[in-house]
């Protein structure tokens, strides 16, 4: 594998044997150094070979070792030449962000943190397989999947805001639920409004520094209130529905000519493609509904400690989903089918597909962090749709394994450091306090830095967590 730096913290995968594109890492060197200790660099190379893709396979400098594609990893697919790979979008369909400011400050926070943090543990699920005590039946998924958030407003579970402020308005078109196996929709029937395990949490936060003043207005953020940060996705669906469809492809396309088995895929206008991204889009709604009920669970906790609460929708952000979007290609606009994997939109201002209040600034962007180490609000950038298909990074990405923090850390530990910071934590799991410490991944503050000096994403706050609910 021949790599060339091309500038500070561009790095480039040269084209050879069968890429039919170069490779691009965005990181700084050292992000790079450790980019290169799994099989990133090999992932980006054979997500190069697949048919139809359009000028390079990148991996963001968050970027690590995933199932087929890297996680941080994006490609941009011609229409009519390109397909579809459910490993470019991951197992967790719209795995995503959400961020809600309040009109709390920090000092009336703390003095209750203990009671809300243990409130909101009992309201919001956490941990592997845990789900609410909520099942629905088959024709609420039904109208879950299809919906979206609508289904979410019209149960009361949503204030007309929070759709405003969610991507695609919380509903992808195209969602037909009878492409959802019954496995999945048994495995996802009691888990809307819960956390999952893995690296979903649930985290409270103080805005501690404002880079940007005029956007950071126009996102109603301000020095010093309380904002609340939930990360997860569309749960056992999810994962149920691209195992579905993985194999699917499998038995339909075979892997034999594909560079790694993990990349099956379906050209995207065929009828098994068609199918796949009709999946993919109730998990998708799935995931948008999940958010905004654990949203309507938090404004119920808050309520019964501070009574004049006010918990808004910043926005929420897809970061493993494949959407149709406009570029200029060679000096043509053309609509392309782009992968994002662990990787968030970044579209700059002027963007139809971005909400009226937001769109003369750019789109939101929240990068968390690891447990205790601080999250960023960016905003959205020209420069990112030039260079990156709009994409920039979606955390701070791992560099140790979940069984090597498993055996290199201990709970006492982690909770120990996590106190120094002044962060208290509750856990649906000690493993998953081990699996997720800071000590696992890479820093965050250099992602961001890196998106910020290459324009990719700008950055706008930074968030310091209080008080974290883990999965």
């Amino acid at each position: 594998m021949s790599i060339k730096k091309k500038s500070d913290n561009i790095f480039e995968i040269e084209k050879e044997g069968k890429m039919n594109v170069p490779g691009i890492v965005f990181a700084s060197q050292d992000l790079f150094d450790k980019i290169k200790q799994d099989k990133t660099l090999e992932q980006v190379k054979n997500v190069a070979c697949l048919p139809g893709i359009v000028e390079k396979s990148i991996a963001m400098p968050d970027a690590h070792q995933g199932y087929g594609f890297s996680v941080g990893g994006v490609a941009a697919f011609d229409l009519k030449k390109g397909i579809i790979s459910p490993g470019g979008i991951g197992y967790d369909i719209n795995c995503g962000v959400r961020l809600l400011r309040t009109n709390l400050k920090k000092k009336d926070f703390l003095e209750k943190r203990e009671k809300v943090l243990h409130d909101l543990s009992r309201a919001v699920p956490s941990g592997v397989g845990r789900g609410t005590k909520t099942k629905l039946s088959d024709k609420e998924m039904k109208e879950v999947l299809e919906k979206g958030s609508e289904w979410a407003l019209e149960k009361g579970f949503a204030m007309k805001d929070d759709l405003e402020h969610t991507e695609d308005g919380g509903k992808i078109i195209g969602a037909d639920a009878s492409m959802i196996s019954m496995k999945a929709i048994g495995r996802g029937r009691n888990q809307l409004g819960s956390i999952g395990a893995g690296n979903h949490f649930l985290e409270i936060q103080e805005v501690e520094e404002i880079f940007d003043e005029n956007v950071a207005k126009v996102f109603g953020l301000s020095l010093g209130e309380i904002v609340i940060l939930i990360h997860t996705g569309s749960r056992g669906l999810g994962h149920q529905t691209a195992s579905d469809y993985i194999l699917k492809m499998e038995r339909e396309y075979g892997t034999d000519n594909l560079p790694d088995r993990e990349l099956a895929c379906a050209p995207i206008y065929s009828q098994l493609g068609k199918d796949y991204r009709a999946a993919m889009a109730c998990a998708a709604n799935f995931a948008f509904v999940n958010r905004q009920i654990i949203t309507h669970e938090i404004r119920e906790s808050m309520k019964r400690f501070f009574p004049k609460v006010k918990v808004k929708t910043v926005y929420d952000i897809a970061h493993n989903i494949a959407k149709f979007e406009e570029f200029v290609i060679s000096g043509k606009k053309v609509t392309l089918c782009v992968h994002r994997k662990g990787a968030t939109r970044s579209f700059g201002p002027g963007r139809k597909e971005i909400c009226e209040d937001y769109r003369k600034v750019g789109q939101p962007i929240f990068i968390p962090g690891s447990m205790g180490t601080y999250s960023y609000v960016l905003v959205g950038t020209e420069r990112a749709r030039e260079i990156s298909f709009a994409s920039t990074a979606h955390g701070a990405g791992r560099v140790m394994s979940r069984t090597a923090a498993k055996r290199e850390l201990t709970v006492e530990g982690v909770k120990k450091n996590l106190e120094k910071y002044g962060v208290t934590i509750k856990a649906g799991s000690s493993k998953g306090i081990v699996e997720e410490a800071p000590e696992a991944y890479k820093d965050v503050n250099e992602v961001v830095r890196v998106s910020d000096e290459l324009g990719i994403g700008k950055m706008v706050a930074r968030l310091k967590p209080l008080a974290v609910l883990k999965g």
